[in-house]
């Protein structure tokens, strides 16, 4: 597998820790940022293969964050999915028209957000 970096903006310690521990045992690289802000700066300084980004945080909303990321030159590509603990059919509605490519509701299954990220990432090329 190709080394892919992951960025996980949550301020849950457990959350991040299990989100974390699932993807480092699939071989990904992780990036960890605790608020909006760092989760806007660290992409755009690491610049992450895909963005894995809870709505609920410090120094501004995830909302917020995804906005800023889909409106930066250097971070619009990127894609990002995004967690919540909230079921509102409004919110989902909102991320995926400013940009997300998937939401997961907390708590989150595990293989679902993995695969989500998968399909995501480039396919290995098959002429080694």
């Amino acid at each position: 597998m190709a080394d892919y970096k992951i960025l996980i903006a949550d301020d849950d310690p457990v959350v991040a820790a299990a989100v974390s521990g699932a993807l480092k045992s699939r071989g990904y690289t992780i990036v960890l940022a605790r608020d909006a802000m760092q989760a806007f700066m660290f992409s755009v300084q690491q610049q992450p293969d895909v963005i894995l980004l809870d709505i609920n945080m410090p120094a501004g909303t995830g909302l917020g964050a995804l906005a800023r990321l889909q409106a930066s030159a250097r971070t619009s590509s990127i894609p990002v999915l995004v967690m919540s603990g909230s079921a509102d059919l409004t919110l989902l509605a909102t991320v995926c028209a400013e940009g997300a490519k998937g939401f997961f509701r907390k708590p989150v299954d595990l293989d679902a957000l993995c695969a989500g990220i998968e399909a995501l990432l480039p396919s290995p090329s098959v002429n080694g």
